[in-house]
């Protein structure tokens, strides 16, 4: 019998949890002794209730047959905590999944540049241009994109990572069979052949809502850091956030109109200390000097610096800009128009208050119609 069916046996406890376990495979030395040990092992260890004990002594290993049969069948393998290729960085966060699924090619993690994207799944087209344009530009420079693959954000920073070339990580919250959502059926494909999509839950396991939360640390654990681009007041995204920071990982935030609701969320954490980035170029400069040799030169003179990948034009259409505009954003790109115009003579010409100005400049330039001179004032882009 393969020791395999004792970890997926553990695993599958769930009464459990991951941190029993892990004090009870440190306690006895493996699943294997874990699933041999008899009622009296049990009974003198501190904190173990008698249903943790009854389920412990349930010694039916017919659900892990299951999942290695499924596994098979799917043609995803189940790495468990002790193999050599579980990635050192997500073994040691304090909670890791006793086993991960993995479909496609995991990377040697430990040696990567590896930063997590999240953010609402109801996002605006800024939210996921800003996405789409990050993930390539991260890609693009040979960091491995990390992300949830849900609706919105994750799946446009999955679009661009896949434009971009280099290797993708989905972590979902179901089995590996199941695609969800399920419009995402090619991007899953995609993100296979690209790199590997991870879950810690078997084959056949739905997406349930609880398993989101467990799914976000295992974003976290395998990065060096995590972008947060729009994320609401209560937003998974910011549970991600909150698991780097227990991980003592990097938090940056892509900032956000200060009106807009989804970007409420994420706008209180840089209030609370999270790196602000107005670029991809912002993140990667963080790691380049760890991962030389990983990252390519993000200030050679074939490299983007900006979220924008769109073709550059010889002329202002100010018109057309205008038309793809609305609010504060419109009567601020109006009111500059063809000239160079300093940040004081907006605020008066427009009546618009400074901090929505600086908001919304802060868009406006990471989209690509603005950007400043040579003087620090601000024209639109060409």
């Amino acid at each position: 019998m393969s020791a395999l069916k004792y970890w997926l046996w553990l695993a599958t406890r769930s009464r459990i949890g991951v941190m029993r376990a892990k004090a009870l495979i440190e306690y006895f030395g493996s699943p294997e002794k874990i699933y041999k040990a008899q009622y009296d092992d049990f009974i003198s260890i501190e904190n173990l209730k008698s249903t943790d004990v009854a389920e412990l002594m349930d010694k039916d290993l017919t659900e892990a047959g299951r999942i290695q049969g499924s596994c098979i069948e799917i043609g995803c393998r189940a790495i468990t905590l002790h193999d050599s290729n579980y990635p050192e960085r997500l073994r040691n966060i304090y909670d890791p999944p006793l086993v991960i699924y993995v479909k496609g090619n995991l990377p040697y993690i430990d040696d990567e540049c590896v930063i997590g994207v999240v953010g609402s799944r109801t996002c605006t087209p800024y939210g996921i241009t800003a996405a789409e344009s990050l993930g390539y530009e991260l890609s693009k420079n040979n960091i491995i994109v990390s992300t949830g693959l849900a609706r919105g954000i994750d799946t446009a920073a999955a679009r661009g990572a896949l434009r971009g070339g280099y290797h993708i990580i989905g972590v979902v919250a179901s089995g590996l069979d199941i695609v969800f959502p399920s419009e995402n059926k090619a991007l899953f494909n995609d993100v296979i052949s690209s790199g590997a999509i991870v879950s810690e839950y078997p084959p056949g396991t739905p997406a349930l809502k609880h398993h989101f939360p467990s799914r976000n640390r295992i974003i976290s654990g395998l990065s060096l850091g995590v972008a947060v681009i729009e994320a609401p007041k209560r937003s998974g995204a910011l549970i991600t956030a909150s698991r780097a920071i227990e991980h003592n990982r990097d938090v940056f935030v892509l900032p956000g109109n200060v009106d807009a609701i989804a970007c409420q969320g994420s706008n209180a954490l840089l209030r609370e200390g999270a790196i602000p980035f107005m670029s991809a170029e912002d993140i990667i400069e963080e790691y380049k000097d760890s991962y030389n040799s990983k990252i390519t030169d993000v200030n050679s003179s074939n490299q983007k610096k900006s979220f924008d990948n769109k073709p550059k034009v010889d002329y202002i259409d100010l018109g057309a800009i205008l038309e793809k505009l609305d609010g504060d954003e419109k009567v601020i790109v109006k009111s500059i128009g063809n000239i160079s115009v300093s940040i004081d003579d907006i605020i008066l010409n427009t009546n618009i208050p400074a901090q929505k100005v600086l908001a919304s400049l802060t868009m406006l330039e990471l989209s690509k119609y603005v950007c400043r001179d040579d003087s620090g004032n601000w024209k639109i882009a060409i």
